[in-house]
């Protein structure tokens, strides 16, 4: 019996390491390895995460309103050591002016019991920051789920979402939200549960509309037609599609919950012995700020919410922009 030529049975073996991604070796050494899918899906993630700042550092108001946020993000989080907690403190500032104005000793001017104002805001920041972010996550959460299902799901269950989602358009969320805050015990919790709860609304409708969009396209029918489930569906197809409309539409929202946060505060109905923006506008108005000429009380926080929503409404709409090509030429 003839024996096979040295190497002849040894070519099989490595022709199917290569298929499965193996090192392989031959004549010249090393051949390198075949990417498996996991590595090519996670390249392909990083050369968009690099292709889509690249685009941002190309919109200069986002950038600008980055810079901001980032100033603003760095300041609540060393909240403790730019102010220390000793400044809030009623029983300590005995001997400090009240209704100081703005001057070197005083920045920010002091409010009726003699505290800092901007020691006021520094800590303000970290709960208004808190619960924007905390009420817009949540929302963004229950209105993708909704806005998926009711756009994947038709028939009865796609028609009940619908009903869902335009009775809580209907419903004026901040009047849901003030009926919440009311009902549950006060607390900083509640205003994030009362805040994410109504807001979620429009951006289910938005998401909707997104997904009936890339339920026409040809490789969701192709996974259809070739047995995927709804679950698979959703999660490997639909979900990636409409993820870049939502990561705009949350920064958008942002600055939305923190002007509801600093209405319910304003309306006594926030987080009680929170230091928030809109606790100082209500101190101010049970001061009678306004009619007695105490500007700096009223000024200081209004301005600060004002730049804050602005900074997220210049980085919404530059990743609006980006997710969305027809709003870049304009």
């Amino acid at each position: 019996m003839a024996t096979p030529p040295t190497g002849a049975a040894e070519a099989p073996a490595t022709e199917s390491a290569a298929l499965i991604g193996a090192p392989t070796t031959g004549p010249a050494g090393p051949r390198g390895t075949v990417p498996t899918a996991r590595a090519l899906a996670r390249a392909r993630r990083v050369a968009a995460a690099k292709d889509t700042w690249a685009m941002f550092r190309q919109d200069r108001a986002g950038m600008v309103g980055a810079a901001i946020l980032l100033v603003f993000v760095v300041v609540a989080l060393f909240a403790p050591l730019i102010a220390p907690r000793e400044l809030l403190d009623v029983t300590k500032q005995l001997e400090s002016p009240r209704y100081a104005p703005p001057s070197l000793e005083h920045p920010l001017g002091t409010d009726n019991f003699g505290r800092e104002l901007w020691a006021r805001m520094v800590w303000g920041a970290r709960i208004s920051l808190i619960v924007g972010i905390a009420a817009t996550a949540m929302s963004m959460v229950i209105g993708t789920v909704m806005g998926l299902a009711a756009g994947h799901f038709s028939g009865l269950v796609g028609g009940v979402l619908m009903r869902i989602i335009d009775f809580f358009l209907v419903i004026p969320s901040l009047i849901l939200a003030i009926v919440l805050s009311a009902v549950l015990d006060r607390g900083l919790l509640t205003v994030v549960i009362a805040i994410g709860v109504t807001s979620w609304a429009g951006t289910a409708r938005v998401v909707r509309a997104q997904t009936l969009s890339a339920e026409s396209r040809l490789y969701v029918e192709r996974a259809r037609v070739l047995g995927a489930g709804h679950w698979h569906i959703i999660s490997k197809h639909l979900l990636p599609a409409v993820m870049p409309l939502v990561m705009a539409n949350t920064t958008l929202t942002v600055g939305s919950a923190i002007i509801a946060e600093s209405t319910l505060a304003f309306l006594g109905l926030g987080g009680a012995g929170q230091q928030s923006w809109g606790t100082i506008l209500k101190n101010a108005m049970d001061a009678s700020a306004t009619t007695a000429g105490y500007w700096w009380y009223i000024l200081t926080p209004g301005i600060a919410i004002v730049i804050v929503v602005l900074a997220f409404t210049l980085v919404g709409r530059a990743f609006e922009a980006i997710a969305n090509p027809t709003l870049r030429a304009r």
